[in-house]
């Protein structure tokens, strides 16, 4: 009987574990939605002048490429500002055209998180040397592919007319529409949130981001924690079979754990430790930059917005040209590789110069070239929101007209007794009369004074 009942009772607790869990991813992904609509009423409770001074902030695609890439840079995480570009594109208050350079950035940015681990091996030289380069080779992968595709998109559009294709194509299958029901479920709650903070759409906004970020933090957290061991037998099976299956690995570990920055930074103590190559670590890479952008995707889906779905798309389109344009040909493939051997040298040789390079391109030159811009240049004065009932204008009180002046064929005298006075030469009273009568060349209703002398015995 014990021996039976042994082993039934970590199963048991094992099952309760994982249900447990599964229970908390799904309400952490329905947190992850609830904040992304909050933001989108944020914006509508903002009113549409904020959004307009927005997308005018943002019309400059160099701003938005600095931003994306700050941004990221500051919160270590291109997922979080992916998915708050999405939302505010869904909201309507940023455009297509304004969004995909933020995306851009967002790429750049992802990438200080690796670099900033590959420092945990700066004591020893040569162990630094690799892990420097393997860290910085996702640097210049992407600073290549933005090198190469944003003048072509400022050029030609390409990320946004073919993410507004595949929208289309994804559209007239019912793609968008099998979200519906989750955006049922999700805009009553987060309307609801926003009732209990006054409708403010400063608060509103404050919250949504704070589910938002929290809700994705932990939502890594937790499948970093759920899937990590099965992580690890991927990258034995499939790392160094071949590159597209490490591209394939990169795909599915980074979309497991719903970040880009938690799959490369695994790799750097590998790098560092020789076990790694550069030239295996680079497809893995370029796996984790498709598979981190299904993040934005599925939040672009639950909006339901045309433009936010063609913005995530073109996420998913930049990384997939990226790919395509630099991996097969080996004179480009050549280009990254060959720049973070060199950095790493310089670095291993020189560890001040490897801490100036992430201050300088992560966070001092994007803050200096946005002070530049104006992008640090005080937004307009803020908007009354949509409902706000128009400010009361005072009117003027109203002025009494003059009353007409007399009229008729009869002259009025009216005599209004004066005090008596005397003539200097005379010695006579004097008597005062007001005449009405309107006199021919006179103002109608002008009074004259007409005096007259009264006599004695008068």
């Amino acid at each position: 009987m014990s021996s039976s009942g042994t082993p039934a009772t970590p199963t048991a607790s094992s099952r309760r574990r994982t249900l447990g869990r599964v229970l908390l991813l799904v309400l952490l992904l329905f947190a992850f939605f609830v904040g992304l609509d909050m933001m989108g009423l944020s914006f509508k409770l903002f009113g549409k002048g904020f959004a307009e001074a927005m997308i005018a902030r943002t019309a400059n695609p160099f701003v938005g490429l600095l931003v994306g890439i700050l941004a990221t840079s500051l919160v270590q995480s291109s997922s979080t500002t992916t998915s708050m570009t999405v939302g505010l594109v869904a909201a309507g208050a940023l455009t297509i055209d304004g969004a995909i350079p933020i995306i851009m950035g967002a790429n750049i940015g992802t990438s200080v998180t690796n670099t900033l681990v590959s420092l945990g091996h700066v004591t020893r030289r040569e162990e630094f040397r690799r892990a420097f380069a393997g860290a910085t080779l996702h640097d210049f992968f992407n600073l290549l592919t933005v090198a190469i595709l944003f003048p072509l998109e400022l050029t030609f559009h390409v990320l946004r007319n073919s993410a507004e294709f595949l929208e289309r194509v994804l559209e007239g299958t019912g793609g968008i529409e099998l979200f519906d029901p989750l955006k049922a479920v999700v805009r009553p709650v987060a309307k609801w949130l926003s009732g209990q903070l006054g409708s403010s759409g400063t608060l509103t906004l404050i919250a949504g981001v704070a589910f938002l970020f929290l809700a994705l933090k932990f939502l890594v957290d937790l499948l970093k924690d759920l899937v990590s061991s099965r992580a690890e037998r991927i990258l034995d099976r499939t790392l160094f079979r071949s590159a597209l299956a490490a591209i394939g690995a990169g795909v599915v570990i980074t979309v497991m754990v719903q970040s880009s920055s938690i799959t490369t930074s695994v790799m750097v103590p590998l790098v560092g430790a020789g076990v790694v190559t550069l030239e295996q670590l680079f497809p893995f890479t370029i796996g984790a930059n498709l598979g981190t952008t299904m993040t934005a995707l599925l939040a672009a889906l639950a909006t339901g917005s045309p433009a936010a779905v063609s913005v995530a798309l073109s996420h998913l389109l930049f990384n997939a040209m990226g790919a395509l344009i630099i991996y097969p040909l080996p004179p480009l493939r050549a280009v990254p590789l060959a720049l973070a051997r060199g950095l790493g040298a310089l670095g291993s040789r020189n560890r001040p110069a490897a801490i100036a390079y992430i201050i300088l391109v992560f966070f001092g030159l994007p803050i200096l070239l946005l002070f530049l811009a104006g992008g640090f240049d005080a937004g307009p004065a803020p908007v009354a929101p949509v409902d706000a009932p128009p400010p009361a204008i005072e009117q003027p009180a109203p002025v009494p007209e003059p009353e007409p002046p007399p009229s008729g064929p009869v002259a009025r005298r009216e005599e209004i007794p004066a005090p008596a006075r005397l003539t200097p030469s005379e010695g006579t009273p004097m008597q005062t009369t007001i005449d009405h009568s309107g006199v021919a060349g006179d103002s109608p209703g002008l009074a004259r004074l007409v005096t007259s002398s009264a006599t004695q015995g008068s």
